[in-house]
């Protein structure tokens, strides 16, 4: 009886398991989808609405008064063309170029530099990256009056400190001077931005080997050479993602130069968003803001499609 009895026991115990109903199988993962449900909403009403908005008014002739009045006229792709047949369009393309690369330049070198020293272990690092992580955390528009503050012409603490030490007998307005407007736009931008990048080329140098140091040490290569021939290229792919990320960011930036000096003097730093600002809410031309908004949205994304594409291909 016992060695009949055992294999049905087994048997039985290996017998398919019911599988639950599908209707509270499905209440479960609709469950789930309600959870994200506000989120969705909330980035759809603040991110992709204003979006697609912004694209469509481009389409359409709106000065204030249309507007109001709800007479828009579509003139489809003829907006477009005024606006790049417009000399202040590339005036302002080029500024924004130069203020961008500049910005990045200025926080790759100095970013990497300070990760480099942090990555060592010295008393006080975690304290001193600490506390040079406040300007990130900074809400731009603070961090843009603190500069203009700073750079005032006749209360300005930099010119006190550079007559104090004899470097300028006389106040400088940096923020009045069509030369000196657009370095201070972009040290202070730079600014802001040497943190984030620091903290993630520090996190890319703990993932290079110690063994792959080793190894240069031992072949006789110098901290110049082991740097430019070691630490450069294997933190290329974290500098190109902080380089685009850099450059998505600043390109759009519109607050800290807005701040500071309003677009002037003159155009010196009027960048696209500038102009844009300056086309919808001073021309009160809502069509032609919405228009160069476009552009300036178009022209990060290819840059993100290339580094994609290019990234793909090596892999």
């Amino acid at each position: 009886m016992t060695r009949t009895d055992a294999p049905t026991a087994v048997a039985l115990d290996k017998r398919p398991k019911a599988r639950p109903p599908r209707a509270p199988r499905r209440k479960r993962q609709l469950g789930k989808y309600l959870f994200i449900l506000p989120a969705v909403l909330f980035v759809i009403a603040t991110t992709v609405y204003p979006l697609l908005y912004n694209v469509n008014l481009g389409f359409y002739d709106a000065p204030i008064q249309k507007f109001l009045g709800g007479t828009v006229e579509w003139v489809g792709l003829q907006q477009y063309g005024d606006v790049l047949s417009n000399p202040s369009t590339w005036s302002s393309l080029v500024t924004s170029l130069v203020y961008t690369i500049a910005t990045i330049a200025l926080m790759l070198t100095i970013g990497t530099a300070l990760a480099t020293l942090f990555n060592k272990t010295f008393p006080g690092n975690k304290l001193l990256r600490s506390l040079l992580f406040l300007p990130y955390i900074l809400p731009s528009v603070v961090a843009a009056n603190v500069w203009r503050w700073m750079l005032d012409g006749t209360s300005g603490l930099v010119n006190y400190i550079l007559m104090s030490l004899h470097i300028i007998d006389k106040p400088v307005f940096w923020l009045g001077s069509p030369t000196m407007a657009m370095p201070a736009a972009i040290l202070a931008t730079a600014w802001t931005m040497v943190p984030f990048a620091m903290l993630l080329i520090i996190a890319g140098l703990q993932n290079i080997p110690g063994a792959t140091y080793e190894a240069a040490q031992l072949d006789g290569a110098g901290p110049t050479a082991t740097f430019w021939r070691i630490t450069v290229p294997l933190l290329r792919p974290v500098l190109s993602v902080v380089g685009l990320l850099g450059f998505i960011y600043t390109f759009k930036t519109f607050d800290t130069i807005f701040i500071m000096t309003r677009g002037g003097p003159g155009d010196a730093t009027t960048v696209l968003p500038i102009l844009a600002y300056n086309e919808a809410f001073v021309n009160f031309d809502l069509g032609t803001g919405a228009t160069v908004n476009t552009l300036l949205l178009i022209i990060p994304m290819m840059l993100a499609i290339f580094y994609f594409r290019s990234t793909r291909n090596e892999g």
